[in-house]
């Protein structure tokens, strides 16, 4: 965006007839007390206007063409070549230039890699988007889900959750393993236990919530979002749910998936029943659904 030193809409059209009213034969004095500019201001016009046909003078923009703090030319050639050699990053990059004396931020690296096109982002990524998080004022209308594996990978112990932010009424099935599939099918089971439906299901960035999940979503009209990056605040309620899961029944259990599934299903009719929340006022998330 340029901004003009002027705003004035009808200044070009002045400044051609102030010109014209020069070429007429006047001074540029007697044009500066016509209109009401300097002499050396008109004067300038003149120049400006050389041999165009133009029927206006434009505003020129009142931008720098320059920043008094700019890297100088011999540095951007030099975070180029670094660049070019072994195409290593701009941390790399910002290491080596101090190295050989050039003080330069690790920021300016980056922008000026940004800049001239040459970053490691590609064109083709398709970056999330973040629309706006909607009020959970009722049931179903925001739905946070996640994942959490137990031990190391080779036990197989895995298990999704999802809590509804509104009511708190939870959902929580053990898995061998996590994949989109997995997640939409998860998702599925879920709305077939729930008392309402659910609009908006929001998740982490995790490789199980990728972009065929996004449109597996869609397919059965719920819309998706992801939290922010390196945000876990955003999954509070269901990162939550996941810790009261874990110290209230997974750590009281066998550590066997056959035992996880055996359990899960009596410790939420507990969770969403029996259990008084503190954040519902001790009532209990089917207490809180039944108010609406």
């Amino acid at each position: 965006m340029t901004m003009a030193y002027s705003t004035n809409p009808h200044l070009p059209r002045v400044r051609m007839e102030a010109v014209r009213y020069v070429e007429a034969g006047h001074s540029f004095r007697e044009a500066a007390k016509h209109f009401g500019y300097a002499p050396h201001t008109i004067w300038g016009w003149t120049k400006r206007k050389g041999a165009s046909n133009a029927q206006i003078i434009l505003t020129r923009s009142s931008r720098p063409h320059h920043h008094p703090d700019e890297l100088r030319e011999s540095a951007v050639g030099r975070i180029l070549e670094i660049r070019k050699e072994k195409d290593q990053c701009a941390e790399v990059i910002h290491h080596r230039l101090l190295q050989e004396g050039v003080l330069v931020s690790l920021s300016s690296v980056k922008r000026t890699l940004k800049r001239e096109g040459v970053t490691r982002f590609s064109k083709w990524k398709k970056w999330h988007q973040y629309p706006e998080r909607p009020l959970a004022e009722k049931p179903g209308l925001l739905v946070e889900i996640d994942s959490m594996q137990e031990g190391v990978v080779s036990e197989h112990l895995r298990a999704y959750a999802l809590i509804d932010v509104c009511s708190r009424w939870a959902y929580a099935e053990a898995s061998e393993r996590v994949s989109t599939h997995k997640s939409f099918h998860f998702v599925e089971a879920a709305a077939g236990h729930s008392p309402f439906s659910f609009a908006t299901i929001q998740s982490d960035h995790g490789s199980e919530f990728s972009k065929w999940f996004t449109k597996a979503l869609l397919s059965r009209g719920m819309s998706h979002r992801h939290t922010r990056v390196r945000t876990p605040t955003d999954n509070v309620h269901v990162e939550r749910f996941i810790q009261t899961l874990q110290r209230q029944c997974l750590n009281r259990i066998p550590r066997s998936l056959k035992a996880w599934r055996k359990e899960l299903p009596e410790f939420l009719h507990w969770y969403n029943e029996q259990r008084p929340h503190m954040a519902l006022g001790m009532k209990t998330p089917l207490e809180v659904f039944g108010s609406y």
